[in-house]
């Protein structure tokens, strides 16, 4: 396990999900109001991104290394968006809900990531 690697990945995921959001949300939430679709969307292009950085130099055990990067992806983000939003109470449209904020992100980076580790351990001739 590439801890350092995993954690300073992890960060650069929350911040650039932040920014994207960010920019990105008042645009969708402003024609779409009531379908909250940016982040998710964010959330699987920047850890599916990252993720493919962290697994390709593994070689050996790259499922179990991709359930342990999104589990440090997930501790991560949770401690960043605390440190950040919850505990001074700021305004985000990304914590609207925060219980299910944590909960989708969660559930997308551990698929994510281990799939990305069973994809690394095929084999695949493509001819």
């Amino acid at each position: 396990m590439k801890l350092k690697l995993a954690i300073i990945f992890g960060i650069v995921i929350w911040v650039l999900s932040y920014i994207l959001s960010s920019i990105l949300g008042p645009i969708f939430t402003d024609n779409l109001p009531y379908i909250d679709l940016i982040i998710p969307l964010i959330t699987i292009v920047v850890t599916g991104f990252f993720g493919i950085l962290y697994i390709r130099n593994i070689e050996t055990n790259e499922v179990v290394e991709g359930l342990l990067a999104g589990m440090i992806f997930i501790i991560v983000d949770i401690i960043l968006d605390m440190i950040f939003f919850v505990v001074p109470n700021t305004q985000n449209i990304m914590f609207d809900n925060f219980p299910m904020h944590v909960l989708s992100v969660a559930i997308l980076t551990l698929l994510i990531t281990t799939f990305l580790g069973y994809l690394a351990q095929m084999k695949i001739d493509l001819k």
